[in-house]
């Protein structure tokens, strides 16, 4: 789904995510339908000591102005929560690319992920800590408001118990949730990075089915995406830190196809496609009629060509342009940056001189090797 930026903070994009904009009509509803304004209204006076006239709340339209404006301080909560990550992040020097809200909450995509348990601790542990201090707030601007402000007191006792319990929620151990950080941190102080993940993602995947089947006893169809969400993230990420282990001090050029097979662009796809049979090798460098690069091409690369076409297309047409990287740049870096711009493949460089290209079949090969190498990598 799309995401809009709509402001920006810190030099932070704040990010709406399509499916934010579809849940919080829903959210308004169930906050402010039935008797559900009864039911908060007892649950605030319980547990701040602040009553409120119910009859006032449920007159006319009141409940709904109380859903709307509650479910947009919900989120406005969550934004200030993943600023709380983004404030110590920064304080680290950490880049941060956008903060994202969407149906879960939200997400504040950093640059790159610290590798300091004590960073990591105090980036993760930010969040929730932001949360208490806006409960915080509202509490204390909910005790001193005047009575007759029933709309604002009750949605300021609301948002006082809605981040209490966003910050416990977040702090349950079920990485990538916040309390899954803190708790991989902490696993990092003794272990590996990788170990640590690996230790992190497996209680993840175990939260993962927990949410999963109280989601499918109780229908509540937020904690079986909630399920989802962490199972995908969290075995993407542990498998994202084995590649990073598994290339640590490996650069672009240490597995790099040097003198790669190439095909000039004004082949036609006929005759590159019986170039492919003779080379043996997929990935070939398409070079111009000075025997210059000008991009790479590939078996997949040619599926789009109708078969009536193949004597007439040339390479050029179908071949993909791509970035240039230097040697000496680190693999796993490179790698992100590759799939962050939706590809694959590059042309790799020495100081402007070339040296071959860089493949998704060049990194296959290398982790096959590393992990041949290192026995794998040990949990």
């Amino acid at each position: 789904m799309r995401s809009y930026t709509i402001a920006s903070v810190w030099g932070i994009p704040i990010r709406v995510n399509t499916s934010l904009l579809i849940f919080l009509p829903i959210l308004a509803w169930l906050i402010g339908s039935g008797e559900q304004i009864g039911l908060y209204a007892g649950l605030i006076e319980g547990l701040t000591g602040v009553g409120f006239d119910v009859d006032v709340l449920e007159a006319g339209s009141t409940p709904w102005v109380i859903g709307v404006v509650a479910a947009l301080g919900l989120f406005v909560s969550v934004t200030v929560h993943e600023l709380g990550h983004s404030w110590v992040a920064l304080r680290y020097g950490i880049e941060i690319e956008s903060i994202t809200l969407w149906i879960l909450g939200g997400i504040a995509s950093l640059k790159s992920l610290p590798k300091e348990w004590n960073r990591e601790f105090w980036i993760a542990i930010a969040g929730p800590v932001s949360s208490v201090l806006v409960a915080a707030v509202c509490w204390a601007v909910l005790v001193v408001s005047p009575a007759s402000l029933a709309v604002p007191r009750f949605v300021l006792g609301w948002l006082a118990i809605t981040n209490v319990v966003l910050a416990g929620f977040n702090l349950l151990p079920a990485f990538p949730m916040d309390g899954g950080r803190i708790f991989r941190a902490l696993l990092a102080r003794r272990r590996s990075y990788g170990a640590a993940t690996r230790i992190a993602a497996r209680v993840g995947v175990l939260f993962a089915f927990l949410f999963a089947i109280v989601g499918v006893l109780t229908f509540q169809i937020i904690l079986l995406l909630l399920a989802l969400f962490i199972y995908g993230a969290a075995t993407t990420e542990s498998r994202t830190v084995l590649v990073d282990e598994l290339l640590e001090g490996i650069t672009v050029g240490d597995i790099a196809t040097r003198e790669p097979p190439t095909v000039a662009a004004s082949t036609t796809v006929a005759e590159f496609g019986r170039q492919l049979l003779q080379d043996r090798q997929d990935v070939h460098l398409v070079v111009g009629e000075s025997g210059e690069p000008v991009g790479v091409v590939a078996l997949r690369d040619l599926k789009g060509v109708k078969e009536g076409d193949r004597e007439t297309a040339t390479v050029r047409e179908v071949m993909r342009e791509v970035p240039t990287v230097e040697a000496d740049a680190d693999a796993f870096d490179t790698l992100v940056v590759l799939q962050q711009a939706g590809g694959n493949a590059a042309v790799v460089e020495d100081r402007g001189e070339f040296v071959g290209v860089l493949s998704e079949g060049d990194y296959s090969h290398a982790l096959t090797i590393q992990r041949g190498f290192r026995g794998g990598v040990p949990a």
